[in-house]
């Protein structure tokens, strides 16, 4: 018996392949780069502070009276000493909490790093996740309203982990619905850039105060002290997992300065900002100046560091942020930079 072809199959000419489509490079403004940049500092800062607020004022209420924490290492924290004295004769509670919260003249307050943030997402809403938008517009009102309130160490708690969460849902949609192109990588490296910044002030100033009281503090009351100023970065749960139960110094330091895991690290972030500016085109200044911030890290040996070890390392990681931050600004944003920040 013969086969019997259908005419169809017989007669079908051979289909070919349609050519790709090939699209240029996606270019982005240099002024747009700016303002996603400034969006991820930004909001970065918003959480760091709130955060940081948060975590002293509980620290402030579990300790005695007797052991003297006050409010000004906040300030030292935040780069904001000399803002805060040009307005307040005083440092008390009240004053620094508003001052770092609410306060619209104070450049790094969370109301203002909020408000900067949702004005830098709205002129470039075009090429951002619109939930990611809705989100932090939505904050802005709530924050707006409700900033003064906040401030109340009644109420602080529970609105400065809302500013908390409201800024982690935003990261958290950028992350999960954005394409990695230049628009995501300049966000990133921006919260980047003011998380590494963040994390070694806390260690500078709060490991100066734990290590100048040293053993002046009693063993439990110095622990509780080590594990608020890990809370303030939001590490304690992951130092437990890296380093087990004990708090110490060198330990601390290591897991702040250098776990390559732990995504607050300084070296986790300098990881990521270098992976990121390898796909940005002409990238090589930025990229350099990023290299020698992580060369200086891997310079320093966490437990031969003393009191004025700890201060001069980070005083050379804020000067080599501070080179990273002139390379991106003199690379991608024109001048003059209108809606930048101190880096």
């Amino acid at each position: 018996m013969t086969d019997v072809l259908e005419p169809a199959e017989k007669d079908a000419p051979e289909k070919e392949e349609p050519a790709p489509i090939l699209l240029p490079p996606a270019m982005l403004l240099s002024r747009v780069a700016e303002h996603v940049y400034w969006a991820g500092r930004y909001l970065e800062r918003a959480e760091g502070t709130a955060r940081l607020v948060k975590t002293h004022t509980e620290l402030f209420v579990d300790l005695p009276r007797s052991v003297g924490i006050g409010w000004a290492p906040l300030l030292a924290v935040t780069g904001s000493q000399e803002a805060f004295d040009s307005g307040y004769d005083k440092v008390t509670e009240d004053d620094v909490v508003a001052f770092l919260l609410a306060e619209p003249s104070n450049q790094g307050s969370v109301a203002t790093c909020i408000e900067q943030a949702r004005e830098n997402l709205r002129v470039t809403r075009g090429l951002l996740p619109r939930r990611m938008w809705e989100v932090a517009n939505e904050t802005r009102q709530w924050v707006h309203v409700s900033a003064v309130a906040g401030c109340a160490r009644g109420s602080r708690m529970m609105w400065t982990e809302e500013v908390i969460r409201r800024c982690l849902t935003v990261g958290g949609t950028a992350a999960s619905t954005m394409s990695r192109d230049l628009t995501y990588a300049f966000l990133e490296v921006g919260r980047l850039v003011e998380r590494a910044d963040m994390t070694s002030r806390v260690l500078d100033v709060q490991a100066g105060i734990l290590m100048t009281s040293g053993d002046d503090l009693p063993r439990a009351y110095r622990d509780l002290t080590w594990m608020a100023m890990l809370r303030s970065v939001g590490g304690e749960q992951m130092y437990r997992r890296q380093m087990g139960g004990v708090i110490s110094a060198p330990a601390t330091i290591q897991f702040l300065l250098r776990d390559t895991a732990f995504p607050r690290s300084v070296d986790h972030c300098l990881t990521w900002v270098a992976n990121l500016l390898i796909g940005i085109p002409n990238s090589s200044a930025a990229l350099a100046a990023c290299h020698d911030a992580q060369r200086l890290l891997l310079s320093v040996w966490p437990s031969e560091l003393d009191l004025d070890g700890i201060h001069q390392c980070v005083d050379d990681l804020q000067l080599a942020f501070g080179r990273l931050h002139d390379e991106l600004a003199a690379s991608y944003f024109p001048e003059p930079a209108a809606d930048s920040a101190p880096a």
